[in-house]
Formats: C-alpha cells, sequence, structure tokens
C-alpha cells in the first residue's frame, strides 16, 4: 500500500479587486484608532454627568448636544495631536507600535491637519454655542495635554501631575456648559477626578515600564520600588476627597456611602499592589479604578437627582 502525501493547505488569495474593496474599510479603522474612541467616550461620559450636576433646571438636550460635539471634537484633536508629537517614541514602544501614525499608515502631515481642523472646529463650536467659558477651558486643556503634559513625559515624572489636570477637567466642561461657575460644586468634580487618576495611571506606567523606558519616558517615580506605596497614599487621600460633592450640596447620604464602599475597594487593590508589585496586582489595580470611576459618578448622578425631588 501506497502513501501519497498530504495536499498542502489551501490558501486563500486576495484579488486585487478585493484588496481595494477592503483598503476604504482598513483606513476608516486607521482613523478611527487615532481619535483614541475608547478615551474619548469615557471623557465624554463624564462631560455628560458635568452637565447634569450642573443643571438647575430640567435638562437641556440641545445644549448639551452642542457642549458633546464640541468638547468631543477637542478631544478628538488631543488625541490626534498628542500622537503626532509621540509619532517617534510611539515606533519604539510594543504597545504603541502598530498606532496608524508610528506606523506609517497615516502621515505626520494628514495628522497635523486632522488635529488642528478637529480643534477649530471644536472650539468654535463651543463659543458659538454653548459658551464663552467652556470654549476657554476647552482651550486650556488641549494646551496643557499637548503643549505642556507630552513633551514633559521625555523630563521628569511630574508629567502624571500635570497630566492629571487637564484629565480632570471634562465634568468641569460639562458643568459649565451647563451655566455652572467655577463654584464649590466644579471644584469638588475636579478635585475627586484630579487624584482618582494617580494610582490608575501609576498601574499603567509600572506594567509597561520597559516600553516607557526604551522611548525615554519618565512616568514612574525616581524610585520605582515606591510605586505601590504612592498609589496607596493617593488611594487614601482619595476617600475624603471623594466626600466633597456632598458638601458642594450637590449628592447626599446615599452617594457618601457608595463613595466610601468604593473608596475602601480602590485602595484594598492599591494595598495588594503595593505589597506584591507583579502583572497581576497591578492588573487588578487598573481594573479596579476602571470600576470605580462609572460606579462613582453613577451614584452622584442618580443622588444628585433624588435630591432635586
Amino acid at each position: 500500500m501506497s502513501m501519497s502525501n498530504p495536499a498542502p493547505p489551501r490558501q486563500t488569495i486576495i484579488g486585487p479587486e478585493a484588496q481595494a474593496r477592503t483598503a476604504p474599510l482598513a483606513r476608516l479603522g486607521d482613523y478611527l484608532q487615532l481619535t483614541k474612541p475608547r478615551i474619548a467616550v469615557m471623557g465624554l461620559v463624564s462631560v455628560g454627568v458635568g452637565f447634569a450636576l450642573g443643571s438647575t433646571g430640567e435638562l437641556q438636550w440641545v445644549l448639551l448636544a452642542h457642549a458633546l460635539w464640541g468638547i468631543g471634537l477637542v478631544a478628538v484633536a488631543c488625541s490626534v495631536l498628542n500622537q503626532y508629537v509621540e509619532r517617534s517614541s510611539d515606533a519604539l514602544m510594543r504597545r504603541t507600535e502598530d498606532r496608524p501614525l508610528s506606523a506609517g499608515r497615516i502621515s505626520a502631515a494628514e495628522a497635523l491637519a486632522i488635529g488642528i481642523v478637529a480643534a477649530a472646529a471644536g472650539l468654535l463650536w463651543l463659543l458659538l454655542f454653548v459658551n464663552l467659558l467652556t470654549a476657554a477651558l476647552s482651550l486650556a486643556t488641549l494646551l496643557l495635554y499637548v503643549v505642556v503634559y507630552t513633551p514633559l513625559k521625555r523630563i521628569s515624572s511630574i508629567c502624571t501631575t500635570v497630566g492629571a489636570i487637564p484629565g480632570a477637567l471634562p465634568p468641569i466642561l460639562g458643568w459649565t456648559a451647563a451655566g455652572g461657575g467655577l463654584d464649590l460644586g466644579a471644584f469638588a468634580l475636579f478635585a475627586v477626578l484630579f487624584v482618582w487618576q494617580f494610582p490608575h495611571f501609576l498601574a499603567i506606567g509600572w506594567l509597561h515600564q520597559d516600553d516607557y523606558a526604551e522611548a525615554g519616558m519618565k512616568m514612574l517615580p525616581a524610585v520605582p520600588q515606591a510605586t505601590g506605596w504612592l498609589a496607596v497614599m493617593y488611594a487614601i487621600a482619595l476617600i475624603p476627597v471623594s466626600l466633597l460633592p456632598e458638601r458642594a450640596a450637590i449628592a447626599g447620604d446615599a452617594y457618601l456611602l457608595a463613595a466610601v464602599a468604593l473608596g475602601l475597594g480602590y485602595l484594598a487593590a492599591a494595598i495588594r499592589f503595593a505589597f506584591e508589585q507583579s502583572k497581576e496586582t497591578a492588573r487588578g489595580l487598573l481594573w479596579s479604578s476602571l470600576i470605580y470611576l462609572p460606579l462613582l459618578l453613577l451614584a452622584l448622578t442618580w443622588d444628585h437627582f433624588q435630591l432635586l425631588r
């Protein structure tokens, strides 16, 4: 009985016509990736929360739509211009080397043009259809993120503190878009998001420390072993800071209970990371941060509207 060689596996050959049909979809995917949609959506959710909390009467849905559109365009500009500035360092890191700009699928000139147009359109939209204060704060967010924070990442680990400022401004943009001023309520929202970011970004920095070092970025403190205890310190500080919305009369007792419970959970994850710095505990802290924030904002919004009844 003779044995014949098995037939080679059939290869699928994509012809020029099929490639032409898929090319526009791939291009659209690259543009979408350039905007960092997950970060943009999270930012716009916090804008919506700020708008709801800053509204004194019924929600003005048309005004909210204008605010989300204008702020969304500015958020796109932040992401695109950040990647434009960091295109060389992104190409050196495994987690970012396949981004459209660093991989060369979108040119630097094209990204710069998209970023500038999105920024100008968003700021003009906010000026025309929302208000001057929201437009000015959006401009400040853009400048702090792209002009200050992004280049500072190569100079000093203080960049995390600077970057936390624009990161905490989205709910304030929603608050002012609804007509609120820069009062205690706005400060309470800012303070919560400002402090929340530190354990979150310390976990990310620790997980990707080799990548950041390869690209010359100083995202961790001078002594990386202290990263976990810094996260614990900020998680402890977050608990009293998270109670500020009640002091500002935009939430009540139900929110206080939720804030303390969520804060203790966040702190427990930080303590675990501090005692055993590993990929598992760092990811646990990261996921804890991603669970904490939406649940806190949900509790804050729900309790705020209970107070208004």
